[in-house]
């Protein structure tokens, strides 16, 4: 049996798994937008900027914007009364602050009135393969965020396929409702093996988000197709008009 037959044996042979909360798990291409995050996360994105993405969300009815932390109330202001979600990010862009930290970013970020939350796995404690220290930092944000969306970002493009199915695992295993690719800031974003990989891992009712380096319309569907219920990119409006 190979090591991915016999991860997901293991994980598949209790039937007490976690409830997730995954969101919109849609997979249809023709409602693309809906399967957006909008996001702008560069250190130097101004109030303008902030302002303009929230607009062009609810334009276009993105699932969510995707900001740092210090946006979320303001968007959340903006936003109110609209279909568009708040999301944010916690441990960003490393993985590798204190798991007490994350807590209180969490915390922070839902009094603010995020309702989803893209935190980093860290990573360092992954590849020493401290599987403990890594669920229980999972675990901790997923409590954090008080039934809120939790993605964690496993930033495959550091880790080996190994790693990766962990990664899945223990965050399947914690709570969580999604697994994300990538940060954006690390050496790589998201590919198709990845995402049919980490498909495969998580099974049928959990998120799988495809993030980094989606520019067209064409890398999204891809995406899709290999099994991505959500799409992370500052490119949605060309994405979704196709150009």
């Amino acid at each position: 049996m190979d090591l991915i037959s016999k991860v997901i044996e293991d994980i598949f042979k209790e039937e007490s798994l976690p409830q997730n909360k995954i969101g919109n798990p849609t997979q249809n291409p023709n409602d693309l937008a809906k399967m957006i995050d909008h996001t702008i996360l560069k250190p130097d994105a101004t109030e303008e900027q902030i302002k303009t993405l929230c607009l062009e969300a609810k334009e276009f009815h993105f699932a969510s914007v995707c900001v740092n932390p210090f946006w979320v109330k303001y968007c959340y202001n903006l936003l109110k009364g609209t279909d568009v979600l708040v999301c944010t990010v916690i441990g960003f862009p490393l993985g590798a602050t204190s798991t007490q930290s994350k807590i209180d970013e969490t915390k922070t970020a839902i009094l603010d009135g995020a309702t989803e939350i893209d935190m980093v796995i860290n990573v360092g404690a992954l590849k020493s393969r401290d599987y403990g220290k890594v669920f229980e930092d999972i675990k901790a944000v997923v409590k954090a965020a008080n039934g809120n969306c939790v993605k964690v970002i496993l930033e495959t493009s550091l880790l080996t396929d190994e790693e990766k199915i962990y990664g899945c695992v223990l965050s399947i295993r914690a709570g969580a409702g999604f697994v994300k690719t990538s940060t954006g800031f690390s050496t790589g974003g998201a590919v198709e093996e990845d995402i049919l990989l980490m498909r495969k891992i998580v099974g049928p009712n959990i998120g799988v988000k495809a993030s980094g380096g989606i520019r067209t319309r064409e890398d999204a569907i891809k995406m899709i197709n290999a099994g991505a219920t959500r799409i992370g990119a500052s490119a949605g409006i060309k994405i979704v008009k196709g150009n």
